[in-house]
């Protein structure tokens, strides 16, 4: 094996991360700036503060992440850099400047998929066996994929609409209660212990598929009954506390019933998982983690893997660690690559 020494840079949606992967020394830093504050104010990432934000901000991250490793320029090999998929505006900050590194300082250079981050994000902590069934979920994907090997990973399920992060802050919003919606939603659920007060549709389909539109539609129908909702004025929300926390905690019993349901299925369909991994942002949810954990993990007798919280939403240090096994296989991609 080739001892190489990565620059990673991501900065596919709302957050610029910079990383630096030794091959020996394995993550020697990895350093973030998080838009979230910028972000609140609309319930959700607006792509042109977005971009802008990654502008100003990735020079500096990347040079604490520099600092931090103790190298310099004359110490990296590659630059690794997320080229797919997410926002454009943001994308293009993070590839341009990759591109920029490379071509005047002569590095190697690397694209990564930030969904094949994501996957293997749990294997930068953890030494996972193969084959591993990856329950990928975060604000903009929900996939269920099959792992045979480093980069070697076949798609089983992916959601036909909105994404289980996605439904997170958009329920949050219908409530009111801030943005992201996955902190507040699991605190205020478990103020009335998690019960299940509302029953809301489980996505039932014969299939791996996901769906969260009709979950969202099943809430915003339940408050509107409940006179939460004036249909005429339909801004404004009830200041009923007790039912913010009834919603929030049946939305989150839901959502972990269809991530053991579709992941219980996947074991079914295929019996030589060797583990489980559940990653991406929705993974820093404790009651989530322990549905899975007691509902199938045990059930199954087999082990379950998450990354830690800095590793479950979008960070550099997974880009660096896909951009390594990529350059040991010698993947490398021309300066001119494009981005989706």
């Amino acid at each position: 094996m080739k001892n190489y020494t990565i620059l990673a840079i991501e900065t596919s949606c709302d957050e610029v991360a910079a990383a630096v992967y030794n091959t020996e020394k394995k993550l020697l830093a990895h350093r973030l700036y998080s838009q979230t504050e910028h972000h609140k104010q609309f319930g959700g990432v607006v792509p042109e503060i977005a971009s802008r934000s990654h502008m100003v901000k990735i020079n500096g991250i990347i040079e604490e992440a520099m600092t931090a490793s103790g190298c310099t320029l004359e110490d990296i090999d590659i630059i690794a850099v997320t080229s797919k998929p997410g926002l454009l505006g943001s994308l293009l900050i993070g590839i341009s400047f990759a591109k920029a590194i490379a071509g005047s300082c002569n590095k190697k250079l690397v694209a990564v998929d930030h969904l094949e981050g994501h996957a293997f994000s749990a294997c930068i902590e953890n030494d996972i066996p193969f084959p591993f069934l990856c329950m990928t979920a975060s604000g903009g994907h929900t996939s269920l994929y099959r792992v045979t090997d480093y980069g070697k990973f076949e798609t089983l399920g992916t959601t036909m609409d909105d994404a289980a992060g996605e439904a997170f802050d958009k329920v949050a919003k219908m409530l009111k209660l801030g943005y992201p919606g996955g902190p507040i939603i699991e605190k205020l659920a478990g103020e009335v212990n998690f019960e299940d007060f509302f029953d809301y549709p489980r996505n039932k389909m014969n299939n791996l598929m996901f769906s969260f539109s009709g979950l969202k539609t099943a809430v915003l129908y339940d408050l509107v009954k409940k006179d939460a909702y004036s249909m005429e004025e339909k801004s404004l929300l009830t200041e009923d506390m007790n039912l913010k926390k009834q919603v929030a905690s049946s939305f989150l019993n839901c959502v972990a019933d269809i991530f053991v349901g579709k992941i219980t299925r996947a074991l079914q369909e295929q019996s030589d998982y060797k583990a489980i991994a559940f990653v991406g942002g929705v993974a820093c949810n404790t009651f989530i983690r322990n549905q899975i954990q007691q509902r199938v993990a045990n059930k199954y007798r087999i082990p379950l893997f998450f990354p830690s919280p800095e590793f479950c939403t979008d960070n550099a240090a997974m880009i660096a660690f896909v951009g390594h096994y990529k350059a040991q296989r010698e993947e490398f991609s021309p300066l001119d690559f494009e981005v989706y």
